[in-house]
């Protein structure tokens, strides 16, 4: 019998991964998705299109995370066995912008989802999309799944409460609540608004000849960045486990902005120093200083592994770019 799988978020980057990892298992997947996201599916439009697929072992259903009924009804028809939350807004920066929605559609509606999992008649397991922003001005580094929260912006605010929220429905109802405290991965997925898919994008049109110098903020700021095809088989591995937990998941290396400039500009042969200029209306308005992730107890544990190094993920990313410009040109031709 297939294990049948939820995932909301699934049109993001990691749920569109994740949704193709588990197909490859044999899972039925389900997928939330809002009636705004029509125009937003192309990580998933693959497997929409796949007749041996979607209908079969992938299904789509219309519902917002604010829409507390319409979520009941989900959860009532699809009855999972697993639960991935991975949706809200994701980006630290326009958080600032936009706090209090951010807050809504993180906090709040982890706390619907928890409610509805709690209601279940029968065993779910729950992964939350925990992030690295909710240790924020962290009080030590690498940091640990012990090390004290605390956060730096709206958005690592939210996550903290749910994150926190997480942790109280697993101790205080017996629920299978695991957090995952993922540490910045990116992937070709990546929205453009995120600095990664911005360099890499931006690389590729210089290389093109299309465009002629790329805008950034802060070059110094560093993360601990992976692939975000190994972190959603991280997910995947903390809900396989007898007993839930927290579990950080990282490289345990930074590299900062400059760095992985510098690898997109080689990818193309390229300096990068004749392209590159500061604008400080990019700067955040407080940068965590120093985030990097200790994987010890996912590695120990779990034996999970990232299978790509810095490297690989920048040059994946900005041949991504290259080859979507070469196919327009040839399609315009």
């Amino acid at each position: 019998m297939k294990k049948t799988a939820l995932i909301t978020g699934i049109t993001g980057q990691d749920g569109s991964y994740l949704a193709e990892l588990l197909l490859g298992k044999g899972y039925s997947v389900h997928g939330v998705v809002r009636r705004t996201s029509n125009l937003l599916r192309s990580r998933i439009e693959h497997l929409r299109n796949d007749e041996n697929v979607y209908g079969k072992s992938l299904f789509l259903h219309y519902g917002d995370l604010s829409d507390v009924t319409t979520l009941r009804r989900i959860f009532s028809e699809v009855q999972p066995a697993e639960i991935y939350h991975l949706a809200g807004q994701s980006h630290v920066g326009l958080s600032f912008e936009i706090p209090e929605s951010t807050c809504e559609e993180i906090g709040m509606a982890t706390l619907s989802l928890l409610e509805i999992a709690r209601d279940q008649p029968g065993p779910v397991k729950f992964y939350h999309a925990s992030s690295s922003e909710i240790f924020g001005n962290a009080t030590e580094s690498p940091q640990t799944e012990e090390t004290p929260l605390r956060p730096a912006s709206p958005y690592g605010c939210a996550k903290a409460f749910a994150t926190q929220l997480a942790r109280v429905y697993r101790e205080s109802y017996g629920l299978f609540v695991s957090n995952g405290i993922l540490y910045n991965h990116e992937s070709p997925r990546r929205g453009e608004n995120f600095v990664t898919r911005k360099i890499a994008r931006a690389v590729a049109r210089i290389a093109r000849g299309l465009d002629h110098e790329l805008l950034l903020g802060n070059l110094e700021s560093r993360r601990d960045w992976g692939r975000a095809q190994d972190y959603v088989a991280a997910m995947w591995l903390i809900l396989q486990q007898g007993k839930a937990g927290d579990y950080i998941v990282a490289t345990g290396e930074t590299h900062s902005v400059r760095d992985f400039v510098e690898a997109a500009f080689a990818v193309v042969k390229l300096p990068s120093e004749k392209y590159v200029k500061h604008n400080p209306a990019f700067d955040r308005p407080a940068d965590p200083a120093r985030l990097v992730g200790s994987p010890e107890k996912i590695r120990s544990e779990l034996g999970w592994r990232p299978g790509g190094s810095f490297a690989d993920l920048v040059r994946e990313m900005v041949d991504a770019e290259l080859a979507a410009i070469d196919q327009s040109s040839a399609s315009a031709q």
